[in-house]
């Protein structure tokens, strides 16, 4: 698979038989809808496009996750919500035998996900447990991460939902779950295994359950759900409605780039431009051109500033910079510019 930017003269939606799609970011911020959301999901399964939630958030179930994107507009099942939670109790069934003590350390969503596949859930390193589980949740406290570094520090394996550092709120960024899995692994000075993005295991239970042809992943962190694309051997879409910007496309490391890049999930409804070189070493996007000399982006003028416009720009960037860096160069951060994307159309 090519670590560069791929191109698609059909609308994704017509390509691809299945999205996993992340929420926070991608589908709503916190519990606010994102401009294009409803649109483009609801749209693209209507064209025949199939859709699986995948979420490294563990505090929730599948039914409440479904229940807010059906409110947000994007009507949803229980079986269309794939998270963290029961990623993470698949990773507790690789050592595990059914009965073991598991310290759940996380919302209602962890619990659940471990109930289900057969384990006897404990509240406290006295009973023993036999690992422990921790996910997100808003509720957690000194207390109930205590518990977990005195049962780590007493041998219980420590299996973590997702390292995700923050999460978009509709407030700002906050400290996500890999966050406080930190406090426990300072205190205990274990790393613990994480079931969630960018380890692909989500992605290959999702497809499999759906039976797809071709998945396309979606989210809007190059860090977990483009890694996770990218380690697991899907095609992946950047969506610039979250937390990694365009910026970081075009700074991106390989294993982390994205295949497709868009405004927002409106970009499933549009084919998709492939940058092409020209001898001179310019690459070019429709009306967008970029190149790099002497280890600095440069960036071609355009005739035009609409989203459509400023998006080919990051493609041609992206193009270029890649390029330039899988060839053993050394770009300068400080040449490439925030290429808003957004701006005053968002």
């Amino acid at each position: 698979m090519s670590a560069g930017l791929e191109g698609s003269s059909t609308p994704l939606a017509d390509r691809f038989d299945l999205a996993l799609v992340d929420l926070d970011g991608v589908a709503y911020r916190g519990h606010e809808p994102i401009d294009g959301a409803s649109e483009g999901l609801t749209t693209a399964r209507d064209r025949g496009m199939r859709l699986v939630f995948v979420t490294n958030n563990a505090s929730r179930e599948p039914e409440s996750v479904a229940d807010q994107l059906t409110e947000l507009g994007i009507p949803t099942r229980p079986a269309e919500v794939m998270t963290a939670a029961q990623a993470a109790a698949q990773l507790l069934r690789t050592r595990l035998p059914r009965g073991a003590k598991v310290l759940v350390v996380g919302g209602a969503g962890l619990v659940t996900a471990v109930q289900q596949v057969g384990y006897t859930i404990v509240d406290s390193a006295d009973d023993e447990p036999d690992a422990v589980a921790q996910g997100f949740s808003p509720d957690l406290g000194w207390v109930q991460l205590a518990e977990a570094a005195y049962a780590v520090q007493r041998g219980a394996w420590h299996v973590a939902s997702n390292l995700d550092l923050s999460l978009p709120t509709a407030r700002g960024f906050a400290p996500g779950n890999g966050s406080l899995v930190g406090a426990v692994r300072a205190a205990t000075g274990v790393v613990p295994d994480s079931a969630g993005k960018p380890t692909p295991t989500m992605y290959h239970m999702a497809v499999e359950r759906a039976g797809a042809r071709e998945a396309l992943v979606i989210g809007d962190r190059l860090d977990t759900d483009l890694a996770g694309a990218r380690s697991g051997g899907y095609l992946g879409l950047h969506v610039l409605t979250g937390v990694s910007s365009a910026r970081d496309d075009v700074l991106a490391v390989p294993g982390e780039r994205p295949h497709f890049i868009g405004a927002d999930l409106r970009s499933l409804l549009v084919a998709h431009p492939e940058p092409t070189r020209a001898p001179d070493g310019w690459w070019s996007v429709r009306d967008a051109a970029a190149r790099v000399t002497d280890g600095r982006l440069e960036l071609g003028r355009t005739s035009g500033d609409g989203v459509e416009d400023r998006l080919d720009r990051v493609r041609a960037a992206c193009a270029a910079a890649w390029a330039f860096v899988d060839d053993g160069g050394e770009l300068d951060a400080g040449s490439v510019p925030e290429l808003d994307v957004l701006g005053a159309d968002a």
